[in-house]
């Protein structure tokens, strides 16, 4: 991390410059672009960083070098070192959870310089916190990917909260869910050969549809609103999945001003983030919303958990938002964290969490780092870990495209925890 700047800001001034992913100023292009925008919104979308809270690319890579490793994933998991400090008695330790990455492939993120890569996480390097909360998932799976913990009371209250901010009729609105038809169910019978896991029917999300609006609320408590038909965007506004920085900030600041009632939030941050490429060489960024209203703690889990999110269809059109809320009730409590340079030690350690079928290349590869929250469905714990953004030498191209795999680090201390991922040669 010495080694390289891993920090971007990316700063909108009053006087309306703006510092973008290759150091340029740009004056006043954006609000000419937003045309009435109130410059507020401008300047709420400056990023801190640039590291961080990206929809990932996950994919195959060659990794010539690794490729004698092993092809799926595992971790071994050995007990931290004793501390002189005892753990207070109304803390209770926390296990990392193993194997739960929801994708195949890998995770890392294709960009010219990590300084491509953006987003608007509160968190930055210098930001001084002692503690964060650690929640318990209320969701768990079984071995047949069940899922219970399920509460349609409050799907059901979501939705009608959502068809409420988006003026639906919600007196006449009918909420079905979506537990397959007998003719579906017969067919899925069948493939099983008659062994269906049991509550394998059970509903997983509520649905409700009115004047070409369809709101389906999931387990997880996300929102999923789509449009038909798909609602075009004034002339100026160009939202498609390759739009420079500056066209997704116009999008933004209009979407920010045309649905208030859907984002609902006092003080709105606009996270742009994104800027990693695809195979194509096309720079691809992603517009959400997150409350910045309250303490910078706060800020955070809003950053993670509660979010609204836009997006667009093949046709540059705006066509489906959803609306994040998962359930965070049941709160273990307030945990002590470690500091960035301490993950670093613990990543050149090997006690790290990857889906990089490769061991760390060395401390000259470090390249970013953040702290998020891992709250994939299969997580225990939605727990705080530092993602290390590493440069994998042997995935960069030609034309200079580096490959950049995430390393998690656990930022709670590790008298926490019952056990510290340890990197075996194997992936998760």
């Amino acid at each position: 991390m010495k080694e390289k700047q891993i920090l971007k800001e990316k700063q909108i001034s009053e006087e309306n410059q703006i510092s973008k992913k290759k150091g340029m100023l740009k004056e006043e292009r954006i609000l000419l672009a937003l045309g009435e925008a109130d410059e507020k919104y401008i300047a709420e979308a400056a990023p801190s960083k640039g590291a961080g809270g990206r929809t990932p690319w996950f994919r195959w890579g060659a990794l010539a070098a690794c490729a004698v490793l092993a092809v799926w994933a595992g971790i071994r998991y050995i007990h931290p070192v004793e501390s002189g400090t005892d753990t207070p008695s109304d803390l209770p330790m926390l296990t990392v959870s193993e194997s739960t990455s929801e994708s195949m492939g890998y995770e890392g993120y294709m960009a010219y310089d990590i300084s491509d890569l953006t987003d608007a996480n509160p968190w930055n390097e210098d930001t001084e916190l002692s503690s964060l909360p650690v929640y318990r998932n209320a969701l768990s799976h079984d071995t047949d990917f069940l899922v219970s913990g399920t509460d349609f009371d409050a799907m059901e209250s979501f939705l009608l909260e959502i068809a409420t901010r988006l003026s639906m009729n919600t007196d006449t609105l009918e909420i079905t869910d979506n537990t397959p038809d007998a003719g579906e169910q017969a067919i899925i019978t069948e493939k099983f050969e008659g062994k269906v896991p049991e509550g394998y029917f059970n509903p997983t999300a509520v649905i409700a549809e009115q004047n070409g609006i369809k709101i389906e609320v999931d387990v997880s408590m996300t929102a999923t609103i789509t449009f038909e038909p798909a609602i075009s965007l004034p002339e100026g506004c160009r939202f498609t999945h390759d739009s420079s920085y500056d066209d997704i900030l116009t999008v933004a600041g209009y979407l920010l001003e045309t649905y208030p009632d859907l984002i609902a939030m006092e003080k709105p941050q606009m996270n742009i983030y994104g800027g990693d490429y695809n195979i194509y060489r096309q720079q691809m960024y992603h517009i959400t919303f997150f409350e910045t209203e309250g303490s910078l703690t706060e800020q955070i889990l809003n950053y993670h958990f509660n979010r609204v999110a836009f997006y667009c269809n093949d046709e540059g059109k705006f066509y489906m938002a959803r609306v994040f809320r998962p359930n965070l009730s049941d709160k273990v409590g307030d945990y002590p964290i470690i500091s960035a340079e301490e993950a670093t030690d613990l990543l050149l350690n090997g006690n790290y969490i990857t889906t990089v079928p490769c061991s760390m290349p060395g401390q000259e590869y470090i390249a970013g780092v953040d702290l998020v929250y891992r709250s994939g469905k299969y997580e225990e714990y939605f727990m705080p870990y530092y993602r290390f953004y590493v440069e994998l030498p042997e995935q960069e191209q030609e034309d200079g495209l580096k490959d950049y795999g995430a390393y998690y680090i656990p930022a709670v201390l590790a008298e926490y925890l019952t056990n510290m991922p340890v990197w075996n040669g194997d992936f998760n």
